[in-house]
């Protein structure tokens, strides 16, 4: 069985200015556009039953959409640097649904999450990087801010066992209420 997460995707246009912010900088393995994802239930590798359990579960998920922007970089791991990632601006239904995610993924047998949720966009992954380089990176580019985009459904992503940062596939999509009439782009399509 793949490793497996549940993930909001995001969409092309803040991909693409996402893209846009890197720059040569050592140590830096910067993640692909087509991989940037927001992180709400990590789930690993799992049985198959449990798997079926987590995708039922998560198909009985019943959430409103809701807006979501990209504000801030920053890094993990402090004077030891080993990610750089965009922040969320804080949003109660994000909350409320890493929560269901969790509460999913608990019904279907997995351990509980021990870490807290930081919702994420990994952006590059640090090896040997020089802090003060982050911190040049950070100054130039930490006020970025996107345009807020609509959550209009979650993903059940699949990732190789790696280093980090894909390929990933989809392995299933899981509307959010009130935003069928959205089409794929989030553009609306009556």
């Amino acid at each position: 069985m793949p490793r497996l997460f549940t993930a909001i995707e995001i969409p092309d246009e803040i991909r693409d200015e996402l893209y846009r912010l890197r720059m040569p900088l050592p140590g830096a393995r910067w993640i692909k556009p087509e991989s940037y994802h927001i992180t709400l239930r990590f789930a690993g590798d799992i049985a198959n039953s449990e798997a079926r359990e987590f995708v039922a579960n998560l198909a009985n998920i019943e959430i409103d959409g809701f807006e979501l922007r990209l504000s801030g970089l920053g890094v993990f791991g402090g004077d030891n640097p080993h990610a750089i990632w965009a922040g969320i601006e804080p949003q109660p239904q994000l909350d409320d649904l890493a929560r269901a995610h969790e509460k999913a993924a608990r019904n279907a047998g997995l351990q509980p999450e021990t870490r807290v949720f930081k919702p994420h966009v990994t952006l590059a992954r640090l090896k040997h990087s020089n802090v003060e380089a982050v911190a040049r990176f950070l100054t130039r580019y930490g006020g970025y801010r996107s345009e807020p985009f609509f959550v209009t459904r979650t993903l059940l992503m699949s990732s190789r066992p790696s280093v980090g940062g894909g390929p990933y596939g989809v392995e299933d999509r899981f509307p959010v209420r009130g935003m069928e009439f959205l089409s794929e782009d989030g553009e609306a399509s009556w």
